[in-house]
Parts: structure tokens; C-alpha cells; sequence
């Protein structure tokens, strides 16, 4: 299949904003890039490198692999998967063969597994390592090591392309606020596609001879629109660190001489620590450009680290539900440190009060988003869909504000996420693990200030009468129940906790001893 629109970026020619729901298949872009940059490398991890021709004839193979599996188009298949190259040739293989694509963070354990996999009806996960949780809900587990790769080279390649439309779901995520369990976001290849076009075009100005920084998660919507897919669909280069040291990606950006360094706000603080007291940063001639998104950057960070590294940071703004990206710091126009920017082509953004109606600049609102990042809905959650896109205009739970000048600025999240050093951590699930200690009798979690994540994990534990327990068994507990980044570092042990009249807890009035 080659039709709908060409989202190459920079040195290939491409039709600039030809987006169409018909004829898409997010694949196409690597089919694409593997005519015209075949020997380039497209994914690096140190000194394993795949070119442009061995990732698509690698993926090729992995889609005859699921097709005699008797993968149907839409059916989900889940991917648990580290920052390697492997991922991207699972990740293509799939939407090759027409699958939908279930990302999933390779830190989560066998509970979280058996849920993802349960709600989203995947009946097969490619991981790094057998999974427990695949067998309790049902599924097959493929472990992704040498010998898949075996696997993959006894397999003969299928090349085609599954049809698929462009309101087709081509990758659902995992999302949540506070009132549930996580919920798929269902993206489209038309989400994806055109998210990729406009990153990759008007604000990264990528071409194929950029190399991208690729230390965030391909599991994450950030690291997967803004680093994979932008590249494939540039022809540019993704160098994969699989776990983010300040040191290593400065060693990463030196030796790959890499142009685009994409990061959270954390990892911009890390750098910039790295550097000792008046020591020069180290020579990083190639870079150009820092792009900052998942959580607000400070002003001095981005100040200092734009004076030590000689290289600007456009920050933006975005949601799982936004593809991601919604908002940003254009570089063709002024950046506003703080600034979450203004909204990216084909995008709308809006600042309403409690009643849907549009708030003057200056005044803080909920920020709505409508346009073509727009997720399909929530899989199989009608209800939870109709709630977040009541009149459609996406309700991002986001409080925020505009100046005179349309630029955009976070003020708070009307939602209790927490987003420890870039991770979101969705307080209920880690409520309910709670529940389950036998000496507790009510739990809160809540975010707590922290200089170097942003918001550090904390846990307000009220113990049931006659109990004991010390807050390093109540960590130990969460602990061995969920991913390493969402157990509370930080418990404490009240009387009571805080409740208004109608018995809710009143999660802004506690705070850490």
C-alpha cells in the first residue's frame, strides 16, 4: 500500500498539510523512508545499528510473524519493551500487519500486566522477559531476545501493508486520572500521523541528517510521536538510551553527535548538575535544538541550561489524549520562558470556566483542546469518552491561562495526577494497594514537592486500631505490587484524615509532617 499523504520531513519532498482520514497507514512512513535513505541508520543503541532497510526488512518479518499467528486487523497486540531497537521493529511489524499497538512500561508487574492486557483484549505481549501477568490474563508472551531474532531470520518477510483508514485505531494508551483504573486512549493513524508532520516539520524543522536524542520512553506518547516516528518519517536517526544517566547521554550526544536533545524537566536539572560548579559543559558542537515537554520546566533551569549548552529549548504541552503534542514554543516566533507556547497547526485551544464558557487573557481556566490530535475516545469507555469530549472540545483537566499575545501558560492540574520526574502516577491505583495492608485502615496519596522530580510520591496513612506498622513496611508492600517509579517514598501516619462534610477526603488539606 502506498497511498494518502507523503509526511516526509525536511530533504524529501512531501505535501504539506494534505491530512486525510482515508487510505493511512502510520507504517507507510518507514516503507517510505526505506526506498529513499535505505543505508541510513534509522536506530542506534551504542554499537548495534539498524539501518532504514534493515528495520523495514526486519519488521516485514515481523509481520508475516503475527499474520501466521493469525493476527486480524484491529486486533491488539502489547508491547513491553525497553528503549531498544527491537521495539521499533515489533512497533512497525504490528501496524504492518494492521494490529493495534498497546505500549506498556517494561518497570510494571504482573498485576498491572494482567489488567493492561485484560482491559485492552491483547492476546499477545512482546517483552523483554517472560511475564507472569500474560498468563493470568490469557495471552501469549513472545520474550524479545537473540533468539526472536532467530525467529525473525527463519521467518520469510511479508511487505504489505494492511489497509487501514485513517480513523482506524492504530496505538492505544494507557492513561488515567483519579477515578478509576488506567484507561486506553485510542489514537488513530490520522492522531499519529499528522501529530509527526507538524512536530517534525514546523517545530523541530527535522531532516535526515538530524540524530535525535532518544532517552524518553518509546512506551510514552512523547517519546514515540516526537523521537521514533518523527525520525522514520524524516529519514533522521533515533539513538536509544535505554535508562537515562546525565552522564551517559552526555557521552550519547558527544560521540553520536546528536542535534536534537528531547527531555523532560528533569533531565534538563540532571544535565545541568552534571556539570560541575564553573566547569565548562562538554563540547556538543551538533546540537541545535532542546524540545521540553511532560512537566513544567523552571525558568532558571531552562536559563541556565540554554547558557551552558549554547542550544535553545522550545517548550511545549500535550496529553496521551493529544497524540501528544497540542502546544508549543514555535522557533519561528518569540519564546516566552514559562510558556507552554501557543497551539500547533490544526489544533484549537480554548480557556473555559466551570460552565464551558471561554475565560478573558489573564484569568485561569480548564484548557480545552479540538483538532486533529484529538484521540478517537477511550477504548470501550463510552461514558468516560463522553465526559472528556462532551461537545468536541477535549477537557484536559489542565488549569491554565493566556496573555494578551495568545500564548499559553500552566497554572495548575485540576486533575490529583501526580507526575513524578516525568512518569504520571495515577493516586488511586496506589490507594487500592494500600487497602489491601492489613493494618491500614484509610490511605491518601498525594504529590509532594520535590526539587529534583518535581513531585516526590507521598502516602497519608491512617493504621486500623490495635495495628502496627512502620512506614517501611507499608513502602515495602506497595513496592512489590507496582513499577519501581509509583511506590510512596514518602509515608506518614495520621489520627484521621481530612474529610468535608459529605465524608471526603480532602486531599489539599494534607500535608507531609
Amino acid at each position: 500500500m502506498d497511498q494518502g499523504p507523503t509526511l516526509f520531513v525536511g530533504t524529501w519532498p512531501r505535501r504539506v498539510s494534505v491530512f486525510t482520514l482515508t487510505d493511512m497507514n502510520l507504517a507507510d512512513n518507514l516503507a517510505r523512508s526505506a526506498r529513499v535513505f535505505a543505508g541510513h541508520p534509522v536506530v542506534r543503541l551504542d554499537k548495534t545499528v539498524y539501518t532504514y532497510a534493515d528495520l523495514d526488512e526486519r519488521s516485514s518479518r515481523a509481520a508475516a510473524l503475527l499474520r501466521e499467528r493469525g493476527l486480524l486487523p484491529g486486533d491488539r497486540v502489547a508491547v513491553m519493551l525497553p528503549n531498544v531497537p527491537r521495539f521499533a521493529v515489533v512497533y512497525y511489524g504490528v501496524l504492518r500487519a494492521g494490529g493495534v499497538v498497546v505500549p506498556m512500561n517494561p518497570l510494571l508487574k504482573a498485576r498491572e500486566v494482567a489488567y493492561y492486557l485484560a482491559d485492552s483484549g491483547a492476546g499477545l505481549i512482546f517483552a523483554a522477559e517472560p511475564q507472569e501477568g500474560a498468563s493470568e490474563a490469557g495471552a501469549d508472551c513472545v520474550v524479545v531476545d537473540d533468539a526472536f531474532d532467530d525467529l525473525l531470520a527463519a521467518t520469510p518477510p511479508d511487505r504489505e501493508i494492511a489497509d487501514r483508514a485513517g480513523s482506524d485505531t492504530a496505538v492505544i494508551l494507557y492513561t488515567s486520572g483519579t477515578t478509576g483504573r488506567p484507561k486506553g486512549a485510542e489514537l488513530t493513524h490520522a492522531n499519529l500521523a499528522t501529530n509527526v508532520e507538524v512536530a517534525g516539520c514546523d517545530l523541530f524543522q527535522l531532516t535526515s541528517d538530524d540524530v535525535i536524542f532518544g532517552g524518553l520512553p518509546l512506551f510514552h506518547s512523547f517519546g514515540q510521536t516526537c523521537g521514533l516516528n518523527a525520525a522514520v518519517s524524516a529519514g533522521a536517526c533515533l539513538t536509544l538510551v535505554p535508562r537515562f544517566s546525565p552522564q551517559a547521554a552526555l557521552e550519547v550526544m558527544a560521540r553520536d553527535r546528536v542535534t536534537i536533545f528531547q527531555g523532560v524537566p528533569t533531565m534538563y536539572v540532571a544535565l545541568l548538575g552534571a556539570t560541575a560548579a564553573g566547569a565548562e559543559p562538554p563540547a556538543l558542537p551538533a546540537l541545535r535544538l532542546c524540545v521540553s515537554g511532560g512537566a513544567a520546566l523552571p525558568v532558571e533551569v531552562l536559563r541556565g541550561f540554554e547558557a551552558g549548552f549554547a542550544a535553545p529549548i522550545l517548550e511545549g504541552y500535550g496529553l496521551s489524549e493529544t497524540s501528544p503534542v497540542a502546544s508549543f514554543n514555535h522557533p519561528d516566533r518569540v519564546r516566552k520562558p514559562g510558556s507552554i507556547g501557543t497551539p500547533i497547526r490544526g489544533v484549537e485551544m480554548r480557556v473555559l470556566d466551570e460552565k464551558g464558557q471561554d475565560v478573558p487573557p489573564g484569568e485561569v481556566g480548564e484548557i480545552a483542546i479540538r483538532g486533529q490530535n484529538v484521540m478517537k475516545g477511550y477504548w470501550r469507555r463510552e461514558e468516560e469518552t463522553a465526559e472528556a469530549i462532551p461537545d468536541g472540545w477535549f477537557r484536559t483537566g489542565d488549569m491554565g491561562r493566556t496573555d494578551e499575545e495568545g500564548y499559553y501558560f500552566i497554572v495548575d492540574r485540576k486533575k490529583e495526577l501526580i507526575i513524578r520526574g516525568g512518569y504520571n502516577v495515577y493516586p488511586r491505583e496506589i490507594e487500592e494497594v494500600l487497602y489491601e495492608h492489613p493494618a491500614i485502615a484509610e490511605a491518601a496519596v498525594v504529590g509532594v514537592p520535590d526539587e529534583t522530580l518535581g513531585e516526590e510520591i507521598g502516602a497519608a496513612v491512617v493504621l486500623r486500631p490495635g495495628a502496627t506498622a512502620t512506614a517501611d513496611e507499608i513502602r515495602e508492600h506497595v513496592k512489590s505490587q507496582v513499577a519501581a517509579y509509583k511506590y510512596p517514598r514518602r509515608v506518614w501516619f495520621l489520627d484521621a484524615l481530612p474529610k468535608g462534610p459529605t465524608g471526603k477526603v480532602l486531599k489539599r488539606e494534607i500535608r507531609q509532617p
